[in-house]
């Protein structure tokens, strides 16, 4: 950008300067564009974020079978028919599928009663198999968590989250304490960290809350507390499937296996990761197209305000440019002169939308609950359009102004 056009920029802004108002109409609709476009990518950019951290949770590569809760009347029903979801089915699986690398199993414990020396807490217990942790991707912040060890000596060890530690165990260490689940003590040997998420759902599958659970070995739950006479005795049960197959396709296979088990009985439900995170994308794409068109609509009334203004700038500068002409502006200094005045404004305009657009989706974070990220693609990405349409829409009336004669442009009233 050259001293010339920097000066022209300069008397852009002092003529923008002695419009205020005109100025500011002109300036709304590049504003409300731009911030538009920003909101909408942080918040596509948040919303894509928090999802990746759920999935995360859930593990990408994973099979998750979850039993279905059914009234005691249904219960009898379909146990004629189907013992639940059990160990069997998830070493049948392990056994006769090879495409399965490990699994983990869930054990929901029914809870009379839970407190510690501190105090009483309304959290539920679950009792996991020590492959748990690292299928859901949870690391213990103090302590370990539990392991093979813990399972095949059915210890009354157990397993916090940071939500349970805090509830518990108030201003003190939670290792090394111990909890009374209904009749049974469990020593504290680990605090899980928090996690990346605030939500225990996502597409309408029930997810997280680990922060808020109570975690004790798999056998110590199912041979030392208690839980409902015709309950299937797994919760539910995560496959990890390995790198070489499509766990959609890996899904079919694991379908046909658990039905023929359960003899046909609709008493679980398949989730698959993937397939949400897919379905997520497809959504968010969609998303963003509507916004993207509400954006572009926005900067395209933007730029018809910059043309107009800009030929009524013409209009009323006639007798100016005639001079200039006159006294030995060319064609090209004309049109330049106009083109830095659609320039000035395009980015003062943007300048200001992207502001107004951060704000916007702060509060709409704020006030929706949705996460936001700021994305420095997205300002620069409105910024260029911005330009683009600014500049556009701004030459028309410049070539304009550039083709006035000269003799006839003095003359005019």
């Amino acid at each position: 950008m050259n001293s010339n056009f920097l000066l022209l920029v300069k008397d852009a802004l002092i003529e923008m300067a002695s419009h205020k108002l005109r100025t500011l109409l002109t300036l709304l609709g590049m504003i409300f564009g731009v911030g538009a476009v920003i909101a909408m990518l942080n918040i596509g950019e948040g919303a894509e974020r928090q999802a990746l951290k759920m999935i995360d949770s859930m593990g990408l590569r994973n099979l998750i079978v979850e039993a279905k809760p059914f009234a005691d009347d249904e219960l009898k029903e379909i146990r004629q028919e189907s013992q639940g979801l059990t160990l069997a089915d998830v070493e049948a699986a392990m056994e006769t599928l090879p495409f399965l690398e490990d699994y983990s199993a869930q054990h929901l414990v029914k809870v009379q009663s839970l407190y510690s020396d501190y105090e009483i807490a309304d959290l539920k217990v679950v009792g996991v198999s020590s492959s748990h942790f690292g299928l859901s991707n949870l690391q213990a912040e103090t302590g370990r968590v539990l392991t093979a060890q813990d399972n095949n000596n059915v210890s009354q060890t157990a397993v916090i989250g940071a939500s349970a530690a805090e509830q518990l165990f108030p201003n003190v260490s939670a290792i090394g304490q111990y909890i009374k689940v209904n009749h049974l003590w469990l020593e504290v040997v680990g605090v899980l960290n928090n996690p990346l998420y605030d939500k225990d759902e996502f597409q309408g599958v029930k997810i997280g809350g680990d922060s808020a659970r109570i975690f004790v070995p798999l056998s110590t739950s199912l041979k030392k507390l208690s839980s409902t006479i015709l309950a299937s005795e797994l919760d539910v049960v995560k496959l990890k499937v390995a790198e070489y197959i499509d766990p959609v396709v890996a899904s079919k296979a694991v379908s046909q296996l658990f039905e023929l088990r359960h003899g046909g009985a609709d008493d679980y439900q398949l989730v698959i990761p993937a397939a949400l995170l897919a379905q997520q994308k497809q959504t968010q794409q969609i998303f963003n197209i509507v916004m993207a068109c509400v954006a572009g609509i926005s900067l395209l009334v933007g730029g018809i305000g910059i043309m107009n203004i800009m030929l009524a700038n013409v209009l009323e500068r006639t007798k100016e440019i005639g001079l200039l002409r006159a006294i030995g502006a060319t064609q090209k200094n004309i049109k330049m002169q106009f083109i830095a005045e659609s320039f000035s404004i395009s980015v003062l305009g943007g300048l200001l939308g992207v502001a107004f657009g951060l704000i916007l989706s702060e509060i709409i974070g704020f006030y929706s609950g949705w996460s936001v990220s700021w994305s420095i693609t997205a300002i620069f990405l409105s910024l260029g359009i911005c330009l683009l349409v600014g500049i556009g829409f701004g030459v028309y009336p410049a070539i304009k102004a550039s083709q006035l004669n000269p003799i006839d442009a003095l003359h005019s009233d």
